[in-house]
């Protein structure tokens, strides 16, 4: 079947504590023999050029597991026959288990699920909308909140533990998060092999042990390039320690173009897939059958200023074609999504994270990350986290699609309500009035009532909302001892 109608649409449930965005209409902004050079760009790039990791250990082992090395340069070349076959080797599935079950996510192409972005070392305080420097608190904040929204599927970091010591920050932000969500969390900030194997101890915790965290990974994990070519020998130290506990760990690329990467969209393109098939992998040769994921967030150089200029309609075409790309290599992707670079949660942000979700979408993103980011990913946002989530779900009730059968058709409630009545009144409209969506922040009232209200716009209904859900939402509870535990791991790590 074609565009259109979907006869079998994907309709969670009412109390759904997780809302998936289903992957009814992928486009390809790429055609296939633009794949085609991209992918062969790739393989020169990485057989010819290389990449740069910055650990003689890895390189060694890297070459013993069947990579060609520069011992001297410490770059690694990647064959193509090297690489189809580690590629190989990757799931293509992957399950983002949950604390709580009903939060599960299975990433197998059919749906997308969103998430907060992104460590921002900023955050607008709710009360004050002044910018300051975010702690463990901001975070514990954020992480409630997320958890009581249906359309967020699963956490980041969304702003950094800055009042914590910056070697356990990472385990101090994993604390704050489990504390505070029963959904999935996904680890960006532990980057090297005592953090990880800190936070790896933290997830056996709450998971019940070794066993039960491999067969339901409630934690996972990604590792950043340096752009251009470069891995530094801390990140993928990392991501072995994830892979031998089973926890997911992909890859994440951020080149920005004309500064770590080519000016043109399809250098940027092959830089990018360059540098995420290079972390895969080298995982995949130190640590057969990983669980691992493809992840991009590019963007362009600020011509005028020489910074990231993101939400700008370069990014809406990366997105897209990440995502594409990452179909192309049958891998789950994680896609930028959301990183206006508007400063306030108005007009410009509106319609640069609107665009964004749409294309992103479109791509066929399993990831969306992620909602609540202001000016180029280095505020946070409650405000525009609850904004972000409302324009996920529109797109969401477009892309579930509605039945056509007889009962939805409404033949005979039509019929009757020709002959006088109000189709409200009818038992049809109350088994169904649910279904339709009603905006928390988005106004609808009559000009009159809004003018009575004193003017409310979006951010002011979204700010009450988010004052409302940090007095009443509790998340669900860890079990009894588990925070204890978990404090002693970072206690051990503060000490080691």
């Amino acid at each position: 079947m074609g565009a259109g109608v979907r006869l079998e649409p994907r309709q969670a449930p009412p109390d759904a504590r997780v809302l998936p965005l289903p992957h009814s209409a992928n486009v390809s902004v790429l055609p296939p023999r633009a794949v085609e050079r991209i992918h062969a760009g790739t393989m020169r790039v990485l057989e010819e050029v290389g990449v740069e990791v910055r650990s003689d250990a890895l390189v060694t082992a890297l070459g013993l597991a069947g990579a060609h090395t520069d011992p001297e340069t410490r770059r690694v070349f990647f064959p193509e026959s090297v690489v189809r076959d580690a590629l190989a080797l990757a799931p293509r599935e992957l399950l983002l288990a949950a604390r709580d079950p009903a939060c599960d996510l299975v990433l197998d192409g059919k749906d997308g699920y969103l998430t907060v972005d992104g460590n921002a070392a900023e955050i607008l305080d709710l009360d004050t909308d002044e910018r300051r420097a975010s702690t463990k608190d901001d975070l514990a904040q954020v992480s409630r909140v997320a958890d009581a929204l249906p359309q967020i599927g699963f956490l980041w970091q969304a702003v950094a533990a800055r009042d914590t010591p910056i070697e356990t920050q990472p385990l101090h932000e994993l604390h704050a998060q489990f504390a505070n969500t029963s959904k999935h969390i996904q680890l960006m900030t532990a980057v090297n092999t005592e953090q990880a194997r800190s936070a790896v101890q933290m997830a056996n915790i709450v998971a019940g042990g070794q066993r039960e965290l491999r067969e339901r990974p409630v934690l996972s994990a990604f590792q950043c390039s340096l752009s251009p070519l470069t891995y530094d020998g801390g990140p993928l130290e990392a991501a072995t320690v994830y892979a031998e506990a089973g926890v997911p760990c992909g890859f994440v690329a951020m080149p920005i173009a004309c500064a770590t990467a080519p000016a043109t969209p399809g250098g940027t393109l092959v830089t990018s897939n360059a540098e995420v098939l290079a972390g895969i992998v080298a995982l995949q040769l130190l640590v057969p059958g990983a669980r691992t994921f493809y992840g991009a967030c590019g963007t362009v150089m600020d011509l005028r200023s020489g910074a990231a200029a993101c939400g700008g309609p370069e990014d809406l075409f990366f997105q897209a074609a990440s995502a594409q790309l990452a179909r192309n290599y049958g891998l789950p992707s994680s896609i930028g999504t959301f990183a206006t670079g508007a400063k306030s949660a108005g007009w410009q942000a509106g319609v640069e994270n609107g665009l964004s979700v749409t294309a992103s979408w479109l791509g066929g993103a399993d990831m969306l990350c992620g909602a609540g980011l202001l000016y180029g990913a280095r505020v946070y946002s409650i405000v525009e986290l609850l904004l972000d989530a409302e324009l996920f779900d529109y797109l969401r009730v477009i892309a579930s699609g509605f039945a056509v059968t007889e009962e939805d058709l409404a033949l005979e409630v039509i019929e009757a309500v020709n002959r006088g009545g109000h189709s409200l009144a009818t038992a049809h409209a109350r088994a169904n009035i649910r279904r339709r969506g009603q905006s928390q922040s988005f106004g609808r009232e009559t000009w009159e009532d809004w003018e009575t209200g004193g003017r409310p716009d979006p951010r002011t209904r979204a700010k009450e909302r988010a004052r409302q859900i940090l007095e009443e939402h509790e998340p669900m509870p860890l079990a009894a001892g588990v925070l204890d535990d978990i404090e002693g791991v970072i206690a051990e790590h503060e000490h080691r």
